[in-house]
């Protein structure tokens, strides 16, 4: 069994030994979230997409305006688990068990970090890359290993990457976070080779040791024998950094559809009134009324708030009635599947519309087809470049790289990891912007 005294643990990656000096109040959880909020990789995610195309006359979800969303989701979560638990188990009240609602929200703000431009279009470029385009040639050039990490690319590791590497000019355990923050972003605690059909995993080869030492320290049960990939059980916070994320995109992706005009206004409030029993929808109803809301969009953001209120409170109470299995690391699935009745069902109608009308709805695809295309390219001359790095044009492209990225290394591994870190670490706009110049489609204006 794991146990919260060792679950959460404020000592950092990078700063085991030396610990830096205080000047506020702030807890080491507080300076994770405040590092987060203004690093340059969070604030690029305004400029990457989340479903629907970036921004125009009507404004929709991005990934940073999710993830702030999700963090603030995730923090009523952690802060309700707080006090049950403790009302249940009177002896946590001295530990840092209070400080579940600070980490979660943390993690949250880390989630999507690593995903790539253009979203799931852009991870399953980077793997397509590999597995059917040019980058096929290189299976025998690299180790069993690395080649299992590539043609799996998966944000989830890649954000664990960001968080964890020592690029150039950063100091070792890249953002210097606390154990139990980063613990708490691995939503799947294995390596590539264990990534089965789903292709999900979480964490590169390269930083599979910074992951065993974390799960070591607080504890988390190790799920693998001698000699087999690295396999752990998922840190409990994990269930409320992947609720918080459920209930945000599902919900939210519903209005955004909403705002499109890709559903109807009945069929959104058909959708979120599913949620609750006749008398519950009466005292919506009635407050619509008394609120004098006669917007169709307010009423939906209304709807919409009552929603996640519901699934917030009921992905509490099933972390806290599941936590024996939580913390044996033998709970199967996800908390939103723990429900009761009427949510689950109403999320899983939730779920199956938007994959039939939202997520293969044109605009949806237009996206799809355009950033696989951009991330293709990018990656099919950036590798042509660190392959054949004499070549004139490719010092012209390694020249626009950043100085973090070890692009010139002196084995094929590192250049072509730099390559990946390059490309994913890109907004859409500036993917777009570079894809455009090499390709002579626009000249930069002076």
């Amino acid at each position: 069994m794991m146990n919260w005294q060792q679950l959460i643990t404020n000592k950092r990656l990078g700063q085991e030994v030396r610990h830096s000096e205080r000047h506020d109040d702030r807890t080491e959880f507080k300076r994770d979230y405040d590092r987060l909020i203004f690093s340059a990789p969070f604030r690029r995610m305004q400029n990457k997409t989340q479903v629907f195309p970036l921004p125009g006359s009507v404004f929709v979800h991005n990934r940073l305006t999710h993830s702030l969303e999700v963090a603030s989701v995730g923090m009523s979560l952690g802060c309700d688990v707080a006090r049950w638990l403790t009302e249940r188990q009177p002896e946590l009240a001295h530990t840092m068990i209070g400080e579940i609602g600070q980490i979660v929200a943390a993690a949250c703000l880390a989630h999507d970090m690593g995903n790539p431009p253009f979203g799931h279009s852009g991870e399953k470029a980077i793997q397509t890359f590999f597995t059917e385009g040019p980058g096929s040639m290189l299976r025998e050039c690299v180790s069993e290993s690395f080649w299992s990490d590539i043609t799996h690319f998966e944000g989830n590791a890649n954000a664990f990457r960001l968080l964890t590497h020592q690029y150039k000019g950063r100091r070792a355990g890249g953002f210097v976070m606390t154990y139990s923050t980063l613990a708490s972003i691995v939503k799947y605690p294995f390596s590539s080779a264990k990534s089965g059909k789903k292709g999900k995993f979480g964490f590169f080869g390269s930083e599979k040791d910074y992951f065993r030492r974390i799960a070591d320290e607080m504890g988390v049960i190790c799920m693998s024998g001698p000699g087999e990939p690295l396999c752990y059980a998922r840190h409990p916070l994990v269930y409320l950094v992947e609720a918080a994320d459920d209930i945000c995109y599902e919900v939210m992706d519903i209005e955004d559809a909403h705002k499109l005009k890709i559903l109807s206004y009945e069929e959104t409030a058909e959708l979120l009134m599913g949620f609750f029993d006749e008398d519950v929808r009466l005292r919506i109803a009635r407050r619509i009324v008394d609120e004098g809301l006669s917007d169709e969009s307010e009423k939906v953001v209304y709807m919409r708030a009552c929603v996640i209120g519901c699934l917030e409170h009921e992905c509490a109470r099933a972390f806290v009635d599941h936590e024996s299995e939580i913390l044996a690391g033998t709970f199967g699935g996800s908390l939103v599947e723990a429900i009761s009745e009427r949510p689950r069902e109403a999320y899983r109608r939730c779920a199956s519309l938007s994959k039939r009308r939202i997520y293969r709805s044109k605009p949806v695809l237009d996206v799809e087809l355009s950033g696989y295309k951009i991330m293709e390219t990018l990656m099919e001359q950036m590798t042509a470049a660190v392959l054949h790095p004499e070549r004139y044009y490719s010092q012209q492209l390694i020249g626009r790289v950043s100085s973090q990225y070890h692009i010139d290394a002196p084995d094929l591994e590192t250049r072509l990891m730099a390559v990946v870190d390059y490309i994913s670490g890109m907004t859409d706009v500036y993917a777009l912007d570079v894809y455009q110049k090499i390709n002579g489609i626009s000249l930069p204006i002076v």
